[in-house]
């Protein structure tokens, strides 16, 4: 069959291409357009293997896409591992990574139907032994949004003859149904030095504790309190540790119990964070099993997504929290990090917090953080109300230099988060009344006093910002 040439400026581009040493196509990619296939061990196809639980998984095909689904509902610990798994050596040039400034970078775009949640890429051969080396997590803030992830390696160790695998795992996740749509998945041997920086963007994966002079920010939690989900109509605000050490008010995590912690970042409003923080722990008392084990005896750090914003600690319940939703509601099953905690009364737990949860934390998206138990653990944390709040729960961050955005002609808007969405107030000053706002969710203002400060940001005060049919009530926006 006879062959078209190509047009001249369609040559003229390629030569370039090749001159400038970038690739015309990926050496590996999979749009998935064409019929599915499936290998166990990932060598001709596509594998997916789980662990460490109860879950039930499968890969898909759809129109144009793949689909990851995992069930699981039978689960009960939620420290599962689910992924997919592709060997691409037979379509990269290995020898390539012998040259200086060579790496291999995965890329996908993927969307999932539960948020806020993370997955991980890696890569590994067949002389992989620690396989979290090259492993990078991505944050997936939205459901239903598309977002391209990369990862490129650093110093990864493969030629001629290696198997290279590529994964992408979801991990503890909840116990729940999820899915995660696939638009394509490619890896190439790039140059680093034009390949760009990775998309996502990267989050490292149990990062190295931060110097704690690095942070500018330290900011105490406004509010403290530990919650029992086996009692959850009972404030627990009073809660103190009596031993030999004397009495002291604390948090306890442990059982039925968590611990909800709360900030004021009005402040900071308008801010951008720059890079990781840190969570500050002061141990009060520990128990748990002098026996290691994978996944146990961890304090489980995660995101409040959703209840009651600005709870009052000294009333607070469980039930006033929750506002009757499930726990997976309230508070994310995904874990920000699991972390041994420190022994010894005083004793310090750092916890790394990634920039992109801070940002949330300060947008008023995330309305705080929960500490809770992962396995048999019994902790107890200083608490606000002990020696003048000095012991208390800290955030350590940095922000982007910058002036904040000017508040004078500013109005309070606060985000009021519902089962079935979330709403914004808007405060009138000088009268002190409430506008409604709908945003996919006919949730109600408070009628008298400022609304939670924790979930404010500013607006101007003209409301140009806002779409006018977005200002009647109940309108869904």
């Amino acid at each position: 069959m006879k062959t078209r040439p190509l047009p001249a400026r369609v040559a003229f581009a390629a030569a370039i291409l090749l001159l400038l040493g970038a690739p015309l196509a990926a050496q590996f990619r999979d749009d998935f357009d064409r019929p599915l296939v499936k290998d166990p061990t990932g060598a001709r196809g596509w594998g997916f293997v789980t662990g460490e639980g109860r879950v039930d998984m499968d890969l898909v095909p759809g129109p144009g896409l793949a689909t990851i689904t995992v069930d699981a509902t039978k689960d009960r610990r939620g420290v599962w591992w689910a992924f997919i798994i592709r060997q691409v050596q037979n379509s990269l040039d290995l020898a390539r990574l012998a040259r200086p400034g060579f790496e291999i970078r995965a890329e996908a775009r993927i969307r999932t139907d539960t948020a806020p949640r993370r997955v991980n890429l890696s890569f590994n051969t067949q002389k992989t032994t620690d396989f979290h080396s090259h492993l990078m997590e991505y944050d997936l803030a939205e459901a239903g949004r598309w977002y391209t992830i990369s990862l490129t390696t650093s110093g990864f160790e493969a030629g001629p003859g290696d198997t290279v695998s590529v994964q992408m795992a979801l991990m503890d996740w909840g116990l729940g149904r999820y899915r995660v749509d696939v638009d394509y998945f490619r890896v190439d041997v790039v140059e680093t030095a034009k390949a760009g920086p990775d998309l996502g963007p990267p989050i490292p994966y149990h990062p190295p504790v931060a110097d704690l002079a690095s942070f500018a920010q330290a900011l105490p939690a406004a509010a403290d309190l530990t919650v029992d989900l086996g009692e959850p109509g009972v404030n627990l605000n009073d809660w103190t540790v009596t031993d030999a050490g004397g009495k002291a008010a604390a948090i306890s995590i442990g059982g039925t119990r968590l611990a909800m912690l709360r900030w004021d970042f009005r402040a900071l409003a308008g801010r951008t964070v720059a890079g990781p923080g840190l969570l500050e722990l002061t141990t009060r008392t520990l128990a748990r099993s002098a026996t290691d084990r994978p996944d146990f005896a961890l304090l489980r750090v995660v995101e409040t997504i959703g209840g009651e914003a600005g709870w009052d600690e000294r009333a607070a319940t469980w039930t006033e929290i929750s506002r009757g939703a499930p726990r997976e509601q309230v508070v994310n099953p995904q874990m920000i990090i699991d972390w041994p905690v420190t022994p010894g009364d005083g004793g310090k737990t750092y916890l790394t917090i990634p920039p992109v949860v801070l940002q949330r934390l300060i947008d008023g998206k995330t309305l705080g953080v929960a500490l809770t138990p992962l396995g048999s653990i019994d902790a107890s944390f200083y608490s606000r109300e002990e020696r003048g709040g000095s012991l208390a729960a800290r955030l350590l961050f940095n922000v982007q230099e910058g002036r904040p955005p000017d508040r004078r002609r500013s109005s309070l808007v606060s985000r009021i988060p519902s089962r079935g969405g979330e709403g914004i107030c808007l405060e009138d000053p000088p009268s002190r009344r409430f506008f409604k706002i709908f945003r996919r969710s006919p949730v109600s203002c408070i009628s008298t006093g400022l609304l939670p400060s924790a979930y404010s940001r500013s607006l101007p005060s003209d409301l140009e910002a806002i779409p006018e049919q977005s200002r009647r009530e109940g309108k869904d926006n």
